[in-house]
């Protein structure tokens, strides 16, 4: 009898992430790293791995290579855990609605780009701008710029600050469907390459996070960009540097040579962050210690299950800015949720889209900060 050695590749391939998309966080390092690289993908793309094993499978059997039972009762099980991680990535839009408490937040997600073309982030009616140049560290210092084609004037703009623990990443690859979503809308949109560690220290990305600031400032008006109106974003690492950013606006420290430029933002947004020291620094290189009762508005996501920056740590950044803060704080925690979970378009992302459209809809308004505090607090 031949085996179906493929098929037999593919369902282990697929039983191991499954089972570490499913496992609860709470490992050694190590472990939590694997889980976080396995499990990835598959958390958030559920139903192209389902469709991949059905496929497979239905093959497998025409073709009869599956006279014994385990490998469909193996199967029938990885497909199970599959349609679990599917129902978790579905609670993020009632978790997101919870969160923003009395704030609207659409329940239209767009199905089918996440069933159909989850990679495909891309929109027709966005141009993207690349490789400005916003500092002089060569391509550590470029950003891309996104807005629509029939060039909007007056815009609103997002940052976007990458993550990669500040030893790798880059533009482009991070947040790619709120990127463009809101580009769509009428946003100006800039994702930023930063210096990265060990050539870079602390100062150093803390100062290019203020050099694409004052670039916007100083430039934004020329791409249709209104700089009274930036919103400060990152994933991971990037949410520690738009935190410290916020938290020292126009501090002469960090804007060596434009040091008169204006670098505070209207709100900020952090996915996936981490909000704790850096790389071993003392406690005033984390966010915690810098919040004050003047800090922007903040919408902070995080899953539950991330294994590389552990839930605890946002939940603690949430409470002491809803103690401290005068702003509104929004902190939704993601059922099943695991590191990275912006890089696709999914049911959970997708859902987070929703509530950050509605969440800066809110803070950009007119409305006065005592009008919308409270609500805005609450936590779900």
């Amino acid at each position: 009898m031949n085996l179906p050695y493929g098929y037999l590749t593919t369902l282990v391939l697929l039983a191991i992430c499954t089972l570490f998309a499913l496992a609860a966080p709470g490992r050694p390092r190590p472990m939590a790293m694997l889980s976080f690289r396995l499990g990835v993908a598959l958390n958030e793309l559920p139903f192209v791995a389902i469709a991949w094993l059905l496929a497979a499978t239905v093959l497998a059997l025409v073709q009869g290579d599956l006279a014994s039972p385990v490998p469909v009762v193996a199967a029938a099980v990885t497909m199970t855990g599959l349609g679990l991680i599917a129902r978790r990535g579905r609670q993020a839009l009632p978790a997101v609605q919870r969160a923003m408490g009395p704030m609207p937040v659409s329940r239209r997600l767009p199905y089918g780009r996440i069933l159909l073309s989850p990679f495909l982030r891309r929109r027709r009616a966005v141009e993207r701008i690349p490789d400005l140049p916003y500092g002089p560290a060569g391509r550590r210092n470029l950003l891309d710029l996104y807005r629509h084609r029939s060039r909007p004037t007056g815009a609103p703009v997002l940052i976007h600050l990458h993550g990669g623990g500040y030893t790798a990443g880059r533009k482009n690859s991070q947040s790619l469907p709120l990127l463009y979503r809101l580009a769509d809308q009428g946003w100006v949109c800039v994702s930023a390459n930063y210096r990265l560690r060990p050539q870079a220290t602390f100062h150093d990305h803390l100062v290019d996070a203020k050099r694409v600031i004052a670039w916007v400032r100083r430039h934004g008006p020329a791409y249709g960009a209104d700089p009274d109106r930036i919103v400060l974003a990152g994933s991971s690492a990037g949410a520690h540097l738009s935190a410290m950013a916020a938290f020292t606006p126009n501090d002469p420290a960090f804007q060596p040579g434009f040091e008169d430029v204006d670098t505070s933002v209207a709100a900020v947004i952090g996915l996936g962050g981490y909000y704790g020291p850096y790389y071993g620094m003392g406690p005033q290189t984390s966010p915690l210690a810098h919040v004050r009762p003047d800090a922007p508005p903040f919408f902070v996501a995080h899953g539950d299950h991330d294994t590389v920056a552990p839930v605890e740590g946002a939940r603690l950044f949430a409470e002491r800015l809803r103690e401290l803060s005068t702003q509104p704080v929004v902190y939704a925690e993601l059922p099943g949720g695991q590191h990275a979970f912006d890089l696709f378009h999914s049911l959970r992302f997708d859902a987070v889209v929703n509530a950050i459209d509605a969440f800066t809809a809110r803070v950009l308004s007119s409305a006065s900060p005592a009008d919308e505090s409270a609500p805005d607090r609450e936590v779900g």
